[in-house]
C-alpha cells in the first residue's frame, strides 16, 4: 500500500470529478473503456480490494481512541449543552474536510496526502503534508500506549489481588509498552495493506462499545455524592456535598480548563491522514462511495463520544478526571465490571496503533523513497524505527494531557481546516466550482478558521502552562 506507482500527481488524460453528475456517468467521463465495453479503475494508482464494511471499520477505528477517555472531563469544563455544540460542529466540519480531501484527490487523480501537497505548492507542500502527518500521528500513537502504560499495571495488579504496586518489573508501565509494541503493534504493523486490519478495527470497536456501554451501566450504580474507596469497600455519601451542588450537571461553565476542551474534541475526530490510503484500497472506489463511508464512521462516532461523555460526567459530575477510568478506580479499584472495561480499553487502543502507522510510514516513503517500488526491508525499518520513537517519547513525556492540548492545537487544526481548504483553493479549477455556492470562498473560510482556532487554542495553553508554574512556584 505504501508506494503505488505514483508520478509526482500527474496523470495525462485523467478528467476531474463532477460532483453533480451520477455515480455512473461520473466513472464513464473519468476513464476510458476498453474496446469490449468494461471500465478501468476510478484510479490509475492502485486497484482496492476492501469492501466498504472494512473501510468503515478502519476509519472509525482510526477516529476512535483514547480521546474517548477525556471527553467526559471536557464536559464538565464546557457544560451539556456547550459540549454538544461544539461536538455537532467539529463533527460537520470534519466531514465537510473530508469532501474537500475528495474532491482534491479526483483532480490530482492519485490519493495520496503528499501528492495534493506537491500538486498545491510543489516541494515543499509535499514536505509539509508528509511533515504534519507524521507528527500528528506520532502524538496519536503516543496518547495509545500512554492507556497501556498506565491501564495494563493496573488490571494485572487487579489480577493478581495486589493492593498496591509491589514495584516489579512486570508492573512497570515502560516494560509493558516496549513487551506490548514487540508482541502486538509490530507484527500488525508488519502487514502490506491497511484493509487487512479490517477485522482487527472491528473487533477494537466492540471493545469500546463494551466499554460505552459500562458507562451507562455505572451511571446508575454509583451514587452521588462520592469518596475514595475505603475499608469498608463501600461509597460513602456525603449530604453536605450535595448541598454545596457538587451533583449538579451544569449546561453552560467556562473555567482555565476549557482552552484544553477544543483541542481534545479536535482530537477526537482526527482520521484525515487515514482517509485517502483507506480510498486507495477502497473497493470499486469513487468519491460518493468513500464519502459515505467518512459519513457513516463520523456519525457513529459522534453517536459513542456524546453517549460517553453525557453519562461519563452524569457520574461523577465535578470529580471527572481527564481520563475516566482513573476516576472509577476511586470508587472501587476491584471492581470486576471495571477492570474488563480497562482490558477491553487497552485492546481497543493497543489494535489502533497499527492503523494510524501506516499513514506515517506512506509518508515517509513518499517523502523519501517516491520512485522506489515497494520492498520489505524498507517497510519493516520504519515500522520499527516509528514504534522506537513513540516509545521513547512515551517513557519520557510525563501528562496525557500535554499530548491531547499540543498535537490537538496544532496538527488537528492543520489536518481539519488548512490542509484541505488550502488543497481545494489551489487544485481544483475555478470552472468546475458550482456558481451558485462558490465553494473556494467557503474554503477560504474554512483555511481561516483553522489558523483562528490554532492561534487561539495555543494561546490558551501558554497561558494554563504560564500561570500552573507560577502557581506551582507560590507553594500551591
Amino acid at each position: 500500500m505504501e508506494l503505488q506507482k505514483l508520478s509526482n500527481g500527474h496523470h495525462h488524460g485523467f478528467v476531474p470529478l463532477e460532483d453533480d453528475i451520477p455515480q455512473a456517468e461520473e466513472e464513464e467521463e473519468m476513464l476510458p473503456h476498453k474496446s469490449d465495453g468494461t471500465k478501468k479503475p476510478q484510479f490509475t494508482d492502485f486497484e482496492g480490494k476492501t469492501s466498504f464494511g472494512m473501510s468503515v471499520f478502519n476509519l472509525s477505528n482510526a477516529i476512535m481512541g483514547s480521546g474517548i477517555l477525556g471527553l467526559s472531563y471536557a464536559m464538565s469544563n464546557t457544560g451539556i449543552i456547550l459540549f454538544i455544540i461544539l461536538l455537532t460542529c467539529i463533527a460537520c466540519l470534519s466531514s465537510y474536510s473530508v469532501h474537500l480531501l475528495l474532491k482534491s484527490a479526483g483532480v490530482v487523480g492519485i490519493r495520496a496526502y503528499e501528492q495534493l501537497g506537491f500538486r498545491a505548492f510543489g516541494h515543499p507542500g509535499k514536505i509539509a503534508a508528509g511533515v504534519i502527518i507524521t507528527f500528528h500521528n506520532i502524538g496519536a500513537m503516543s496518547s495509545y500506549l500512554f492507556i497501556v502504560k498506565y491501564e495494563l499495571p493496573l488490571v494485572i495488579q487487579a489480577f493478581m489481588g495486589l493492593s498496591s504496586n509491589t514495584g516489579e518489573w512486570f508492573l512497570n508501565g515502560n516494560y509493558l509498552i516496549i513487551i506490548v509494541s514487540v508482541c502486538i503493534i509490530l507484527p500488525l504493523a508488519l502487514m502490506r495493506q491497511l484493509g487487512y486490519l479490517g477485522y482487527t478495527s472491528g473487533f477494537s470497536l466492540t471493545c469500546m462499545v463494551f466499554f460505552l456501554s459500562s458507562v451507562i451501566y455505572k451511571k446508575f450504580n454509583i451514587p452521588c455524592p462520592l469518596v475514595p474507596y475505603g475499608r469498608n469497600h463501600t461509597t460513602i455519601i456525603n449530604t453536605t456535598m450535595e448541598e454545596e451542588g457538587q451533583c449538579e450537571g451544569k449546561m453552560f461553565t467556562i473555567n482555565q480548563e476549557t482552552a484544553y476542551t477544543i483541542p481534545i474534541l479536535a482530537f477526537a475526530f482526527v482520521c484525515h491522514p487515514e482517509v485517502l490510503p483507506i480510498y486507495t484500497e477502497l473497493k470499486n472506489a469513487t468519491k460518493r462511495r468513500m464519502q459515505g463511508i467518512a459519513n457513516v464512521s463520523i456519525m457513529g462516532m459522534f453517536v459513542m463520544y456524546l453517549l460517553t461523555a453525557v453519562f461519563g460526567y452524569l457520574t461523577f459530575y465535578v470529580n471527572t478526571e481527564s481520563e475516566l477510568l482513573h476516576t472509577y478506580s476511586k470508587v472501587d479499584p476491584l471492581d470486576t465490571l471495571i477492570l474488563c472495561v480497562r482490558v477491553a480499553v487497552l485492546v481497543a487502543v493497543t489494535l489502533t496503533v497499527p492503523v494510524v502507522l501506516f499513514p506515517i510510514r506512506r509518508a515517509i516513503l513518499q517523502l523519501l523513497f517516491p520512485a522506489k517500488p515497494f520492498h520489505w526491508a524498507r517497510h519493516i525499518t520504519i515500522a520499527l524505527c516509528l514504534l522506537c520513537v513513540v516509545n521513547v517519547l512515551v517513557i519520557l513525556v510525563p501528562n496525557i494531557r500535554d499530548i491531547f492540548g499540543i498535537i490537538g492545537a496544532t496538527t488537528a487544526p492543520s489536518l481539519i481546516f488548512i490542509l484541505p481548504g488550502l488543497f481545494y483553493i489551489r487544485i481544483v479549477p475555478t470552472e468546475q466550482e458550482p456558481m451558485k455556492s462558490r465553494p473556494k470562498i467557503t474554503a477560504a473560510c474554512f483555511t481561516a478558521m483553522g489558523f483562528i482556532f490554532m492561534s487561539m487554542s495555543l494561546t490558551f495553553i501558554i497561558i494554563d502552562w504560564t500561570t500552573g508554574e507560577k502557581r506551582a512556584g507560590g507553594g500551591h
